[in-house]
């Protein structure tokens, strides 16, 4: 039996439509499954976290960032594997993953056909995130954007960007990577699990979600002119070759400042944050 979470919403709707084309699939190859989504994401985790009492074979997840999100703070550290069926809009995860993001079929087949690996998973203050945690800049723009009711998608990002950035001052901070202790100002710090955010910004793009460390970016302060000038190159990674850019790594990081932090694009919530690696904690298929 395998649990099946959709969620409709994701991508402006598109999760609707994939999550129909799965369960077809399904049921035409006879494959028993459950649907457990639910109507909202606090009721799909709960149906989830009920269900998993029983013997599955797994879960397929059609969404985005946000269901996977989701799905790993009950799937962390336990046997049972997530099938990733992308339907965000970002989908950063489905990304590092070198998934198909439009073709379900071609997922679901792979993934019946052969067997799920072990990724690593960071943590943060007992939640467990996939991708890349950050703090600075780049979560002010997500707290504005979240505010934003009437604008949809990528688009309301991009514009709190451009809002935010004539505002934005760079925050003091402190921080701890394996015991050694580091203070600056920066523009932003990003811990990359994985390489990518914010739909295929490469933020971290050495990440290796199967080598046990973090990436940690850290931008200095730079001008409003140079960042939106040199923005454009962290969609392939190009930025890391900036001066004001600094790449470290480690397994475990601790940080302070007056700030507020991510993680897969969900809110953390208020600085300080403590994060470590959770080597191999979930069971996935990769492309």
């Amino acid at each position: 039996m395998w649990l099946l979470l959709i969620n409709p919403t994701s991508g402006g709707g598109r999760g609707a439509k994939v999550g129909a084309e799965v369960a077809r699939y399904l049921v035409s190859n006879s494959i028993q499954y459950s649907d457990i989504s639910g109507s909202s994401f606090e009721s799909a985790r709960t149906n989830l976290r009920e269900s998993l009492s029983t013997t599955v074979n797994g879960v397929i997840a059609v969404g985005g960032d946000g269901m996977v999100h989701l799905v790993i703070q009950e799937l962390a550290e336990k046997k049972v594997p997530l099938l990733l069926i992308p339907a965000g809009t970002g989908n950063d995860f489905a990304r590092v993953l070198h998934l198909p993001l439009d073709n379900p079929t071609m997922v679901l087949e792979k993934a019946l056909s052969s067997a799920p690996t072990h990724v690593d998973l960071g943590r943060v203050n007992g939640t467990f995130f996939a991708e890349v945690l950050s703090t600075g800049f780049d979560s002010i723009v997500n707290e504005r954007a979240n505010r934003m009711v009437r604008i949809t998608g990528k688009s309301k990002y991009y514009i709190s960007m451009l809002l935010e950035l004539p505002l934005f001052k760079p925050k003091s901070y402190k921080f701890r990577i394996d015991g050694s202790d580091f203070e600056c100002k920066a523009m932003l710090i990003a811990v990359g699990n994985g390489s990518s955010y914010g739909g295929g910004m490469k933020v971290c793009p050495t990440a290796n979600m199967t080598d046990g460390e973090f990436e940690v970016m850290i931008l200095h302060e730079v001008s409003t002119f140079e960042f939106l000038r040199v923005f454009p190159s962290v969609f392939s990674g190009a930025h890391v070759k900036h001066p004001a850019v600094k790449i470290l790594r480690g397994k475990e990081i601790e940080i302070s400042a007056d700030a507020v932090a991510y993680a897969d694009g969900e809110r953390i919530g208020a600085l300080p944050i403590r994060a470590h690696v959770v080597q191999s904690a979930l069971l996935t298929w990769t492309f």
